[in-house]
């Protein structure tokens, strides 16, 4: 029975949300368990600079997996596809452009996108791509999967709610009180089933005004790029919403923790990669030596300036 009156809850929001018309779900592993399932995979190709959390959901539901390397430029290196092979094509910081990806979908055909750090890059048509919202918002928890296959089965509906005090506590106070709350978060979703996206993430998600996201975002990457271009030894192409600016430079892993000191948090993406990989390979010193510095819309031009100091103190450049 329905409800009236009482204490008023949370506000519903009707803004656009991007992604509208893809299929709504818990979190970004289980869009591809999802995929897995819907197009009956059963062997998939995945590069060895990846997060393990994709080799787990391949070995739960049964995909069997092979590697291969990327270049300098993050793009697929030497690829065989069997017949009956999937190829993940992981989006590294939006830095494939729509028509190279465009090529893998001619040449390869069954290939699956992560554009989880390319939330702002639409899918091309035909081609199966998945999206992580929890990357570029404060939600606890969302993805979306554009698919022509749909599961024949019905999703239980995610409860998001008590996943909220992190999130809510990191607005009014600081990270590091958190942070334990935010890894157990993360850590949740290794044992959850597939799910359709809860109703409040849906909510806030149309309560976010993606225009101004994307031009910050968009901004913060070309600063950094101005400030820090010749010292990064990748070459970037400029992203409209960027996740991050990935600055690759000698001994990232210790500028990482002189700037921990600082209060500038920046992550090990793949930290799975440093422990896995041969130290002479060029997946372990992107993983080890790369910085995505924040780029979100939290900050603005001073914060950005104000980053590249701190770099260039530790560097000293």
């Amino acid at each position: 029975m329905k409800e009236y009156g009482g204490y008023i809850e949370l506000d519903t929001y009707r803004l656009p949300m991007l992604h509208e018309g893809a299929v709504a779900l818990n979190c970004g592993r289980n869009a591809l368990a999802y995929l897995i399932k819907a197009k009956g995979i059963k062997k998939i190709k995945v590069p060895y600079f990846m997060c393990d959390t994709v080799f787990e959901v391949c070995k739960k539901y049964g995909a069997e997996m092979s590697f291969y390397h990327i270049d300098e430029s993050f793009m697929p290196d030497n690829i065989d596809l069997a017949d009956d092979e999937w190829l993940y094509i992981m989006n590294y910081y939006g830095q494939l452009d729509p028509q190279y990806i465009k090529e893998l979908k001619n040449k390869y055909v069954r290939i699956i996108v992560d554009n989880a750090q390319a939330y702002f890059e639409m899918p091309l048509s035909g081609v199966d791509t998945l999206y992580t919202c929890r990357k570029f918002f404060g939600v606890a928890d969302g993805a979306f999967l554009y698919t022509d296959s749909k599961l024949d089965e019905e999703l239980p509906l995610d409860e998001s709610f008590e996943r909220m005090h992190f999130l809510l506590g990191r607005f009014e106070r600081t990270a590091s009180e958190f942070y334990s709350e935010n890894v157990a978060n993360n850590d949740l979703f290794e044992t959850e089933p597939i799910k359709k996206m809860s109703k409040l993430t849906d909510n806030l998600l149309h309560a976010i005004d993606y225009s101004f996201v994307k031009e910050r975002r968009t901004e913060n990457f070309s600063l950094y790029h101005e400030k820090l271009g010749k010292i990064n030894r990748l070459k970037l192409r400029e992203v409209k919403g960027a996740f991050a600016y990935p600055l690759l430079i000698e001994n990232g892993a210790e500028i990482r923790k002189k700037l921990q000191q600082q209060k500038i948090y920046i992550p090990t993406l793949w930290p799975n990669v440093v422990e896995e990989m041969q130290e002479n390979s060029l997946e372990y010193g992107l993983a080890k030596d790369i910085l995505p510095l924040p780029v979100d819309q939290r900050y603005g031009e001073e914060d950005v300036i104000y980053v590249v100091e701190e770099i260039k103190k530790c560097t000293k450049i």
